[in-house]
């Protein structure tokens, strides 16, 4: 029995929800033997979820996206570093949940990443998403070396507002390490940095953009790429368009112009956690997340999780807190059947609050279909 699942967001996390399901499939079958690996998809979550499957957390006091200091953590096993942007410019590190669209700056993650190579690093997974920030990932790149000026020959105000401005691009300063180093950026969502499907377009508004404020950010980050094309000269430009390059504000765009590879979060994860091995000891794998929708089909955890658990003939079965897939969809996504919280407390308030006892419950559930 594998138990691989995201957190509840906002209830649960990972690790937390890996418990209280064994509780409850042992309430029922006491010595059923159960394996947890907690999985995310780069998303914030991504850090603990490494450290859950055995790597060392390291701490450091990094720049949040407003400016103030704030620790941020990394996980790093044998040369290869977990970096997870939210943890230093995520929406959860604004003060107060005070929303700063226009000015929060991704400079902490640049620290985290500089933070990763001071540690030896060789490769770094780089999950981004839950950001703060719509900077274009120029806040990331002036910490790693990059200078971004004004036409005065003054830095660039901090966030995506600041790059309106922006007359000269310098890359020449970024740390050379950078190329010696196996970079893969990690996210769940695919967009170009700017447009219709763009970062601030899509995502401006989860962080506080008003459509005015969405339009400023669009041009500034089409700005950004007209300046870095001076620089680097048409591959500025396709980075822009690149799948990825939108996502967690565009510091896909960023991670791209070092080097960065692209990859579904998921799927690096999944690589990262050692997923393989554990499948094949498992007979049954229990994935989930907070809400089974939509978004879940288009590279969220469980849905990366039921693919490969399909593709090795292992059945799948999934928790939530809110069900919104009919079984066709499900089926259709390798999952035989889900188990939602609700079905046992219709009171969505209870079983956010309640979500741990409420899903010990559902394990039970599970544990009488498939193991009795």
């Amino acid at each position: 029995m594998l138990v691989a699942a995201d957190k509840f967001k906002g209830s649960l996390t990972a690790v937390e929800v890996a418990e209280r399901v064994a509780a409850g499939l042992r309430r029922v079958v006491p010595g059923v033997q159960v394996e947890a690996l907690p999985v995310a998809d780069g998303g914030d979550g991504t850090v603990a979820a490494a450290v859950a499957a055995g790597f060392g957390r390291r701490e450091v006091r990094v720049t949040g996206p407003t400016g103030d200091q704030v620790t941020a953590a990394y996980a790093l096993r044998e040369g290869t570093a977990v970096v997870e942007m939210a943890e230093a410019s995520g929406l959860q590190r604004l003060p107060e949940g005070v929303l700063a669209p226009l000015t929060a700056t991704t400079y902490g993650s640049g620290e985290l990443l500089r933070a990763a190579l001071d540690a030896g690093a060789r490769t770094i997974v780089f999950g981004v998403g839950g950001s703060a920030t719509t900077d274009g990932g120029a806040g990331m790149l002036s910490a790693l070396g990059a200078r971004f000026l004004k036409a005065d020959g003054e830095p660039v105000a901090p966030g995506g507002g600041g790059l309106a401005e922006l007359a000269s691009a310098d890359l020449s300063g970024l740390d050379d390490r950078l190329s010696s180093v196996e970079f893969v950026l990690a996210s769940d969502v695919d967009n170009p940095l700017t447009g219709p499907k763009g970062a601030p377009a899509v995502y401006g508004p989860q962080k506080g953009a008003s459509p005015e404020d969405v339009e400023r950010l669009d041009a500034a980050l089409a700005h950004f790429a007209k300046v870095l094309e001076g620089e680097l000269g048409a591959k500025a430009a396709e980075l822009a368009a690149s799948p990825g390059a939108g996502a967690a504000g565009g510091i896909g765009y960023g991670a791209l112009l070092v080097g960065a590879r692209f990859r579904p979060g998921i799927e690096v994860m999944l690589d990262v956690l050692g997923f393989a091995p554990a499948l094949e000891r498992a007979d049954l794998v229990i994935t989930g997340e907070g809400s089974l929708d939509q978004q879940t089909l288009h590279g969220k955890a469980p849905a990366g999780v039921a693919s490969a658990a399909r593709a090795a003939g292992k059945e799948v079965v999934a928790v939530c807190g809110r069900l919104a897939l009919p079984p066709e969809t499900l089926g259709k996504a390798g999952i035989r059947r889900a188990y939602a919280l609700t079905d046992i407390e219709p009171d969505v308030q209870k079983c956010i609050t309640e979500a741990g006892p409420v899903l010990e419950r559902t394990a039970e559930r599970i544990a009488r279909d498939f193991l009795t």
